[in-house]
């Protein structure tokens, strides 16, 4: 009796190590498959991005970040779905993965690429200054940011370009509402418009109009004191320009004149200047 009690005991501890053994063995394979599955989901994602097919690329990198969300490959996964979308003009679903990115991984090493990508998306949608403000005012945002916390980065440099074309955009949009204004004679808008170019985009090509503009409107308006302001800053830094010559010729009526009747002399005369430049051919 004691002997078959033994031989039970022995059975069952058999049985024990065997059935320990089986879920070790099922444990290993499980945690293999899932990794096999997150390297099978990128490569697939790699292949449908190559091959155009964005959309089921940014589903499969989506799945690896989702099947393994701990590891490494996750936040490289999901800056791949949003540049997936961005390759096909997706822009609003890539718009929505980079926010969603800079949450999830706000210290992640290449967020100075997350905030470039997420500008472009917006730049790119910008059409010209009379539509919806939104795309310009949003991808100027993102270019400061870069300019400010990643400024020795080679995104910093076309930032910077792209944040002058913007600016021309806008000031090209106060030019438009200040022309338009002062079509309908309603002075104060008009004055507000032109202003704004010369306060916040002096550096653009409108500059220049915009003094002259100012300087009209006061005329116009009988403030020739304002208007002299606005002639002799205008006449200070762009004294060569032709808004000069017309801000000029409303103080001087007789300036256009005089003008014209230079250059029927200047003709008359045979255009030194041109002969000169001849000469210098033959």
């Amino acid at each position: 009796m004691f002997k078959f009690k033994i031989l039970v005991l022995f059975i069952i501890l058999i049985f024990s190590i065997a059935c320990s053994k089986e879920v070790s063995k099922k444990t290993i394979i499980k945690e293999k498959s899932l990794e096999l599955q997150v390297q099978e989901a990128y490569k697939e994602g790699t292949e449908a991005l190559e091959s155009g097919d964005v959309l089921f690329a940014a589903k499969k990198f989506n799945e690896v970040e989702l099947l393994f969300p701990q590891a490494e490959s996750a936040p490289k996964s999901a800056l791949m779905a949003a540049y997936s979308y961005y390759t096909q003009d997706y822009y609003g679903d890539a718009i929505a993965e980079l926010e969603r990115f800079i949450k999830v991984y706000p210290f992640y090493k290449d967020l100075d690429y997350t905030y470039y990508l997420l500008a472009i998306c917006y730049y790119e949608q910008i059409v010209d200054e009379k539509k919806d403000l939104q795309s310009i005012v949003n991808a100027k945002k993102n270019f400061n940011i870069i300019l400010k916390n990643y400024p020795d980065t080679e995104y910093a440099i076309d930032a910077e370009f792209k944040i002058d074309l913007i600016n021309d955009i806008l000031a090209a949009k106060e030019m438009y509402l200040g022309r338009y204004y002062f079509d309908k004679k309603k002075w104060i808008p008009a004055i507000n418009r032109f202003r704004e170019i010369i306060d916040s985009y002096d550096t653009t090509i409108y500059a220049e109009e915009a003094l002259h503009r100012l300087v009209e409107v006061h005329y116009t308006i009988g403030l020739i004191d304002e208007a002299e302001k606005y002639a002799q800053l205008l006449g200070y830094n762009y004294q060569s320009s032709k808004w000069y010559e017309n801000s000029y010729s409303l103080f001087d009526k007789t300036y256009e004149k005089r003008k014209k009747e230079r250059f029927k002399t200047y003709k008359k005369k045979g255009g030194g200047l041109i002969k000169k430049f001849k000469t210098l051919l033959e």
